[in-house]
């Protein structure tokens, strides 16, 4: 039987990241994975966001061996120990009150879909009211709670049944400039013919990931959080791939200067990719019975430890924010560059920060860039609701000599596709 066949034999038809990558992975550091043949990777992809510091991070591999040794407790439930007494002190001092936010913590199930089901819940519980406000594009995860939220038809046709509680409003920039989201919004609310029932709550993303790196304008968050104070609708900002560092702050939204109700993290929280996932929703708005909503792994120790040992060692001060907006800039300037030598195939770049990519006029092209790469030494993804977006999601910690690789790799993959295209043109 030859090697990797047990995955055909054994893992269900439902995997999806292992059909373009088909390789077997044995080993990675920082942003480098080496398959079984010794073959090296430069990790643009990055866990789809879940290893914004690197694979095998040496301070946080450091803490949790250290952990493991001195025979930490494991799992926990809700129970207090010392590694979750830890992460909520170093989360206070080094997140929430530099940033003023008064927010109480829920710890829920391990994955950023059960986040937002506890976040939906919570704000249906606390207002009463069923309906939530989602965006074009949206993506929030695939249990039926979070699937009725997300907009892609292809998830949504894998729940088997029809999916409620929810109303779509176009996305900024959905339409084109001229057309006014939040106003539209408005007025469906305030109209009483408009068969818009008054929402419990908008759930938004400030970089859309999945749905294409859509960008919300600063101007539009603020509106959109007027608008819910306006009509006593509670704002959920979805920060579990944008957020923790992605954007070059630890939350996506603070450039915005908005503080949303709730707040739903995970993903790159462990800093190690190790699953943790939490909620945070200001202090007035805790109004859970015990044990109204849980989840069996919501006391994962070894993620507490990995996430206080990286809010320590990269968010105490703001050197690691400041390198990373320098590499956001680089990051840009590259994209812009690629995309102006190919503006024949590439409508645009998108995306702020460290989540930025290129929108192809033909998702095929980006389909053929993506698997050529990945001959060449490259693993990155497409997204969009065509996958016409290549997606750069790289370690926050690569080099500028890394990045600079595997940008050079992606632009000359672009050029051999033309290359390789031009004969079929030329019939």
């Amino acid at each position: 039987m030859s090697r990797g066949s047990i995955f055909n034999e054994l893992e269900s038809q439902v995997q999806c990241y292992a059909r373009s990558f088909p390789k077997t992975l044995s080993k990675a550091k920082g942003a480098e994975i080496w398959d079984v043949n010794g073959n090296r990777y430069l990790d643009f992809l990055a866990g789809a966001g879940s290893l914004n510091y690197g694979h095998n991070n040496p301070f946080l591999k450091k803490a949790l061996l250290d952990f493991i040794a001195q025979d930490g407790i494991t799992h926990s439930l809700d129970l207090h120990t010392k590694a979750k007494e830890e992460f909520l002190t170093t989360m206070r001092d080094n997140i929430l009150a530099p940033r003023n936010l008064d927010y109480v913590i829920q710890f829920t199930g391990p994955t950023g879909t059960n986040a937002v089901e506890a976040a939906l819940k919570l704000a249906r519980k606390v207002t009463g009211r069923t309906n939530v406000i989602s965006f074009t594009n949206g993506f929030h995860g695939v249990s039926a709670g979070a699937l009725a939220a997300t907009g892609n038809k292809h998830h949504r046709g894998g729940a088997g049944m029809p999916l409620h509680g929810t109303s779509f409003c176009p996305f900024d920039g959905y339409l084109d400039d001229s057309f006014d989201t939040i106003k539209y919004l408005d007025t469906l609310i305030q109209d009483n013919s408009s068969g818009l029932d008054l929402p419990a709550a908008v759930i938004v993303e400030t970089i859309q990931g999945e749905g294409g790196l859509n960008t919300a304008r600063v101007e539009w968050l603020q509106r959109l959080q007027k608008l819910c104070r306006k009509h006593e609708i509670l704002l959920i900002v979805d920060d579990i791939q944008a957020g923790c560092g992605r954007t070059g702050t630890f939350f996506s939204f603070e450039k915005s200067g908005i503080v949303p109700d709730i707040v739903t993290l995970s993903k790159s929280l462990s800093g190690y990719g190790l699953p943790l996932s939490i909620v945070l929703f200001k202090r007035e708005l805790d109004v859970w019975k015990p044990g109204e909503h849980n989840g069996t792994f919501r006391g994962n120790n070894h993620a507490f430890v990995t996430a206080t040992a990286m809010l320590k060692e990269y968010w105490s001060d703001l050197t690691f924010s400041k390198n990373v907006e320098l590499k956001s800039r680089h990051l840009s300037m590259r994209l812009e560059e690629i995309k102006t030598s190919f503006n024949h195939i590439i409508k645009e770049t998108r995306g702020r920060g460290m989540m930025r990519g290129i929108c192809f006029y033909d998702p095929a092209m980006a389909q053929d860039v993506v698997s050529k790469v990945f001959t060449k030494g490259l693993i990155i993804e497409r997204a969009g609701p065509n996958d016409e977006v290549i997606k750069c999601l790289m370690p926050l910690t690569i080099t500028i000599e890394q990045l600079n690789e595997g940008l050079d790799i992606l632009e000359n993959a672009i050029l051999e596709c033309l290359h390789e295209k031009m004969p079929l043109a030329a019939e």
